[in-house]
C-alpha cells in the first residue's frame, strides 16, 4: 500500500513538473511572439516617421527653389531640427502613425546638408582623364590637412582606371595602396565615403577627408556660399588661408548672389572664380534624420538631387543602434 502511494505521489509530482515546463515553454513562446510583433511595430512607425520626414526635406527644398536666388546658409532649409518630441509635430488624437503614449518617448532630430559645399570626386577624373584644376583642389586640400600626397595620386590614379572600365575600357590593375599591393581585377568606383579604402586611401585618411569630400553623379561646383574655410581655400588656387577666412567671414553679413560678388569681397586681385569651379547656388543634399523610440535609436541619410521644383531622392541609407542610457 505504501508503495502504491508512493509511486501515486511520484506520478503526481512528474505530472506537475511537466505541466510546468510545458507551461513555461508556451509562456516563453508567446513572450517571444508579443517582442517580435512589437520590435516589428516599431521598426514600421520608425520606418514611417523617417520616410514623412525626408518628404518635409524635399517639400523645404522645394520650396527654397520656388524663391529662387542663392543657396546660403541662412535660410531654412540649412537650419538643423534640434532633437525634440514627436508629439509636438502629431496631433495628440489616436489616428496618428504612433499612439499619443508612444510619442512621449520618440525623438526627432535632422539636418539638410549642401553636398556642394565639399570638394567633389567626380570633378577629379572626368571622362577618363584627371582634371587639372581639381587635382590642385585635392592637392591644396592633403596639404592643408597634412595627408600624404601619395595617397592622392593612388587615389586619382584608381579613380580613372574605374571610370575607363566603366566606360568601356578594357580592366586594369589598380595603382598600388599603402596597405595592399598586387590586387588582381581593377577598382570599383566608389559610391560612398567609407568606399575610398577601394581607391586606396587609409582609414585616417578617409576620416580626415570625410567633411570635406563626397561623391556625387555628376561634376559640381562648390557653392560659395556654404562651403567651409578648407574647401575655399583648396578650390581657389590663388587664396591663402586667410583669403579663405575673409570671404566666409564676409558672406555671413551678406550672402553672395553671383560670383562677381566673391571678387569683390576678396580683395585678391589674383583671385579668378569660374562657373566650372564655383558656385552660388547647389542642386545636392544630404539629410539626415535620426528618431528615438524609446530605447533604440534609428538613423537614415539621405542624398537629394534638386532640378528646378523637382527633388528626386538618390538613395537612402537605415541603420539601428541601441540608446547607452534611458531617455531623459
Amino acid at each position: 500500500m505504501k508503495l502504491q502511494r508512493g509511486a501515486a505521489l511520484l506520478m503526481a509530482m512528474l505530472t506537475v513538473a511537466l505541466v510546468a515546463t510545458l507551461a513555461s515553454a508556451t509562456l516563453w513562446q508567446q513572450w517571444r511572439a508579443v517582442e517580435v510583433e512589437a520590435a516589428e511595430r516599431s521598426r514600421l512607425q520608425s520606418a514611417w516617421v523617417l520616410i514623412g520626414a525626408l518628404d518635409w526635406a524635399r517639400l523645404i527644398l522645394r520650396e527654397d527653389a520656388r524663391q529662387g536666388g542663392a543657396d546660403y546658409l541662412a535660410e531654412p532649409w540649412a537650419v538643423p531640427l534640434e532633437s525634440a518630441r514627436l508629439s509636438t509635430f502629431l496631433a495628440a488624437d489616436r489616428s496618428d502613425t504612433l499612439e499619443a503614449d508612444a510619442t512621449q518617448e520618440a525623438f526627432l532630430s535632422g539636418q539638410i546638408t549642401d553636398l556642394q559645399s565639399r570638394l567633389n570626386l567626380a570633378n577629379l577624373v572626368q571622362n577618363g582623364k584627371v582634371d587639372e584644376p581639381s587635382q590642385v583642389a585635392f592637392a591644396r586640400l592633403f596639404e592643408l590637412l597634412g595627408l600624404a600626397p601619395t595617397e592622392l595620386a593612388v587615389m586619382t590614379e584608381n579613380l580613372r582606371l574605374a571610370q575607363g572600365a566603366i566606360l568601356g575600357g578594357a580592366p586594369a590593375a589598380p595603382a598600388a595602396t599603402p596597405a595592399s599591393t598586387g590586387i588582381a581585377s581593377g577598382p570599383l568606383w566608389p559610391q560612398t565615403i567609407d568606399q575610398l579604402a577601394w581607391v586606396g586611401l587609409s582609414a585616417q585618411t578617409i576620416a580626415a577627408l570625410r567633411p570635406f569630400v563626397t561623391i556625387l553623379p555628376v561634376v559640381t561646383p562648390v557653392n560659395l556660399n556654404t562651403a567651409p574655410v578648407e574647401v575655399i581655400y583648396a578650390c581657389v588656387a590663388a587664396f591663402e588661408l586667410a583669403d579663405a577666412q575673409a570671404l566666409v567671414s564676409a558672406r555671413a553679413v551678406s550672402h553672395l548672389e553671383t560670383l562677381a560678388d566673391a571678387s569683390k569681397l576678396t580683395g585678391n586681385a589674383d583671385a579668378k572664380f569660374n562657373a566650372a569651379q564655383h558656385s552660388v547656388s547647389s542642386r545636392f543634399f544630404e539629410v539626415n534624420g535620426q528618431l528615438r523610440l524609446e530605447q533604440s535609436i534609428v538613423q537614415e541619410q539621405s542624398v537629394l538631387q534638386r532640378d528646378g521644383m523637382n527633388v528626386k531622392t538618390l538613395w537612402r541609407q537605415r541603420g539601428v543602434g541601441a540608446v547607452a542610457a534611458p531617455l531623459q
